[in-house]
């Protein structure tokens, strides 16, 4: 068998298809693109194949035939005309400034000035745009294609930055508004990037846009669905497989864990991350690849920003209109957690019309919580993980109060805030901060974590499971350890653990506004 090329960090069509590499075949999405419409925007994750699809669309554009031999498409296109593409690549850039922006705009315009003509070189960019969008069809007698890589990557650099920001959604206003005027030198239109923002003209005066993000027609554009996963690599399962010693269907499951669970519409197949998918396949290993290749760092802000309760990425409930797009002025973190590819569709409420987020997959979640845990956790000589570490071993020991040790380590100088301790602003964040800091232990230890859990007489402050053990707890602030305790008791929330068979502990715990931190806390079997 000849050995397999994995198309890793590959986003030239023809570079791939030259030089042998696999290919999953998605040129069917490229004839209904091209086919039934004229005006597109996709949003989807980083590293998911944006730039593979460009590249495709421009081959296909350029009436390349031979590079789609043997292909879906070859079957379904009988014209293969070549048209003028314009391929503006935003991806490639550190945006610091206006020049910055301008310098791209101006490498890319440049190209094609002289391929058509550079008679308004020296004019603004948008007025150069439709120059070339016009001459372009003049001169070729066909109508211009236009194909945006990454549209968005100037704002997201600039996305803590509101001033800079402003100037970029000034200058992209006009460029991207060239194409609403042009629609009669124009064959087909189609911009990629993470997000979605508001506030672009793109989004708002070019209203004849057909956002695909969402639509179940194109939900495998980009991905490797669950059909197309055996369908192109059943022999890498099955190697796989081989050297781990371990049946075909064990390894099918735990790449499926590991990198499945990405969907994309109410009705989408599962996706499986590429990157990683590849990776894998090509290392024999299953490994954290996508998460490693760019840190969530100011995602971190701006859950910080927003008080972002973290229990909820396992149950968020959202309108299509939230995720949809980002506003830079709300600091909501949910859209970007989601267009970015932290959070994905989990399931969808047609009666209220909303849709339940979740993490997709064991790569994400892991790396999410390694990556969160030290900024929301203690900066002390002792790592993190030691105490996470030590905590779940005295969790799944049954010695609670080793445990709270654990935890009251973990909370200790927790980053200081600007309000004032005894506020009812600082009470409540201290309490965020503590579920924040809970959830994510139990995330990264593998543990059962409920807070605030309903019972028939109340909820239950916190709820810690291990297979021989269960921990109810009950916080109190400004209050004693003894009253929380009472309130354990006198609210009978042992009731619906009667039936179990695990050994239970009360924990009555109380806080300290001074320390920011747990002060006392009572045990009782």
């Amino acid at each position: 068998m000849a050995r397999k090329l994995y198309p890793i960090g590959i986003q030239g069509f023809e570079t791939l298809r030259q030089s042998n590499f696999y290919y999953v075949d998605k040129t069917a999405y490229i004839h209904l693109l091209a086919t039934s419409g004229k005006y597109y925007f996709l949003s989807r994750p980083r590293r998911f194949g944006k730039s593979l699809l460009i590249s495709t669309l421009e081959a296909y554009f350029q009436g390349k035939r031979e590079l789609f031999a043997g292909l879906a498409i070859e079957q379904l296109e009988s014209e293969w005309a070549e048209y003028p593409v314009l391929h503006i690549d935003f991806n490639a850039k550190n945006y610091q400034n206006a020049e910055s922006l301008y310098d791209i705009i101006n490498r890319h315009l440049e190209k094609y000035e002289a391929l058509y003509g550079d008679e308004k070189k020296n004019e603004a960019v948008e007025e150069r745009f439709v120059y070339l969008i016009e001459t372009a069809h003049k001169k070729t007698g066909r109508q211009a294609v236009v194909l945006v890589d990454e549209y968005d990557k100037p704002l997201l650099n600039t996305i803590d930055n509101p001033d800079l920001q402003q100037q970029y959604r000034d200058i992209l206003k006009a460029f991207y508004g060239v194409l609403k005027t042009m629609d009669n030198h124009i064959r087909f239109v189609l911009l990629t990037g993470v997000t979605k923002f508001s506030h672009v003209s793109i989004f708002s005066d070019l209203n004849n846009l057909n956002d695909i993000s969402m639509d179940n027609r194109y939900a495998g554009i980009c991905g490797v669905t669950e059909q197309e996963l055996p369908d192109n690599f059943q022999d890498d399962i099955e190697m796989m497989a081989r050297q781990e010693g371990v049946p075909t269907e064990e390894m099918a499951a735990r790449l499926k864990e590991m990198y499945d669970g990405y969907h994309f519409s109410k009705n989408s197949p599962g996706i499986y991350n590429p990157f990683s998918l590849l990776n894998a396949f090509s290392k024999k290993d299953i490994g954290s690849y996508w998460f490693s290749t760019g840190t969530p760092s100011f995602l971190v802000k701006l859950m910080k920003k927003a008080d972002y309760d973290l229990q909820n990425l396992d149950r968020e409930k959202v309108r299509a209109s939230v995720i949809n797009m980002i506003d830079p002025v709300a600091y909501d973190p949910v859209p970007v957690l989601y267009q970015s590819g932290y959070l994905t569709i989990k399931g969808y409420d047609p009666r209220f019309n909303k849709y339940v987020l979740g993490i997709p997959n064991r790569e994400v979640e892991e790396g999410l919580v390694d990556y969160l845990l030290p900024c929301y956790a203690n900066n002390g000589t002792k790592s993190t993980s030691d105490v996470v570490e030590r905590l779940v071993r005295k969790a799944e020991e049954g010695e609670p109060d080793e445990m709270m040790r654990c935890f009251q380590a973990l909370l200790a100088d927790l980053p200081g805030d600007n309000f004032q301790e005894t506020s009812e602003r600082g009470i409540a964040l201290m309490e965020l901060n503590f579920r924040n800091l809970m959830f994510l232990v139990s995330k990264f230890a593998g543990l059962y974590v409920r807070s605030e859990y309903r019972t028939a007489t109340g909820r239950i402050d916190m709820v810690i499971q291990t297979d021989d053990f269960t921990y109810l707890m009950e916080f109190k602030l400004n209050d004693s350890a003894e009253a929380a305790l009472a309130q354990i008791n006198a609210k009978d929330y042992l009731l619906p653990f009667a039936a179990d068979n695990r050994r239970l502990f009360k924990i009555g715990v109380e806080f300290s506004h001074k320390k920011r931190n747990i002060d006392r806390w009572i045990v009782e079997e």
